[in-house]
């Protein structure tokens, strides 16, 4: 073959070479203005959603005072400490059931290490702690008339074993940055602020410089911290320790501070101190929303007896929340109490029973029925 007929065949190459190489190129440019388009659609599709809608429910429940007396805790001694598991056995179920438990821990428990004592200055042991979370309690109140019964030594040991044992407690604080931080608690998407303060504490005063160690119930302070709190949550509770010990329907000033707290904003009060059940009422708020209170929740386990300072229950509080787009509301929808007995046979076996339980094994006459009523305040 001459030169020149390969220089012909050299060239038919190039071209047909290059000729792939545009068409490639070609291809692959439609292809990527194919995909810039399905982006830019799916982009203009994201941008048409309508706005977010988002509904959620839960269950707040609340007990009463956790009161261990030296008959509780001696029933529950064992050969290497304490075991108050078995005291709550008949109730695990109950407690079970809210998505979030608020329990009133009234006497401290600060453990053996300082002493174990019962009435008139409190001191429990450690181990009430684990059994009230294995029954299914997810939060202690704190704040109460005992929280200075062994100072601030009592108050430190008793968080320092919450916090070993990841309980939220509010009431009670190691530091003045503890009590700075709210404790806003998320439950099924709903923000929920615990707050607790108490009237007295028997007449022991809160150690100089360490006013941070427990919340008085002052009013002022309280609107405050309902202001605060407002900020980041949707659902405001607050537990109160006040009333008269023993007496079945709330005092004037109870009355009083629950529609001044009710008007500041706070949503919900379960009350404690009286040992016994008070009612419950609703409010109408001035944001035109419900209010509950619960003036007290009575004992939920102690060592006292007779007349209804054995009988306690739950209340389970039911809480919706609707967002839709940039609006957000929540609400309380329903109210029910579960009522309770703290039995004991001779000072001994201590079990907490739904009371219609304790009245067919013949520890009371009282029945769920007729402290319904009490409860629902329905004359």
């Amino acid at each position: 073959m001459s030169r020149k007929s390969n220089f012909a065949a050299i060239a038919l190459i190039f071209l047909l070479l290059t000729g792939i190489i545009i068409l490639l190129v070609f291809q692959k440019s439609q292809s990527t203005q194919s995909l810039h388009k399905s982006s830019m659609n799916q982009n203009q599709r994201n941008i048409q959603i309508e706005p977010k809608e988002y509904h959620t429910e839960a269950v707040i429940g609340g007990i009463g005072d956790i009161l261990i007396h030296d008959y509780v805790y001696n029933d529950a001694k064992t050969n290497n400490g304490y075991d108050f598991n078995p005291m709550f056995e008949s109730v695990k179920s109950l407690l079970q059931k809210p998505d979030f438990l608020i329990a009133n821990q009234e006497s401290i428990p600060g453990g053996s290490e300082i002493g174990i004592t019962s009435y008139p200055s409190f001191n429990s042991p450690h181990e009430i702690v684990d059994a009230l979370m294995n029954a299914g309690v997810d939060m202690v109140t704190t704040a109460n008339n005992h929280s200075l019964d062994k100072g601030e030594r009592g108050i430190l040991s008793a968080i320092s074993y919450y916090e070993k044992k990841n309980l939220p407690y509010t009431g009670t604080f190691k530091s003045p940055e503890d009590k700075k931080k709210m404790r806003i608690m998320t439950v099924k998407g709903i923000r929920i602020a615990v707050l607790a303060y108490a009237t007295h504490f028997n007449g022991i005063p809160i150690p100089q410089g360490k006013e941070y160690l427990v919340s008085p119930l002052d009013p002022k302070q309280v609107a405050a911290d309902i202001k605060e709190a407002k900020k980041n949550s949707d659902l405001i509770i607050l537990a109160l320790h006040w009333g008269d010990e023993y007496v079945r329907q709330p005092n004037q000033i109870q009355k009083e501070q629950a529609a001044q707290f009710m008007d500041a904003g706070a949503d919900i009060i379960l009350g404690h101190h009286p040992h016994v059940l008070q009612p419950m009422e609703w409010f109408n708020k001035p944001d035109g929303k419900k209010g509950l209170v619960v003036y007290s929740l009575g004992n939920f386990l102690s060592g006292q007896i007779r007349d209804y300072k054995d009988i306690g229950g739950m209340v389970e509080i039911t809480v919706k929340k609707i967002v839709e787009g940039n609006d957000s509301n929540t609400t309380i929808e329903k109210a029910v109490l579960n009522p309770t007995f703290s039995a004991s046979t001779h000072f001994q076996t201590y079990r907490v029973y739904p009371l219609d339980v304790a009245k067919n094994k013949g520890f009371t006459t009282h029945n769920s029925e007729e402290i319904q009523q009490f409860f629902y305040n329905k004359k």
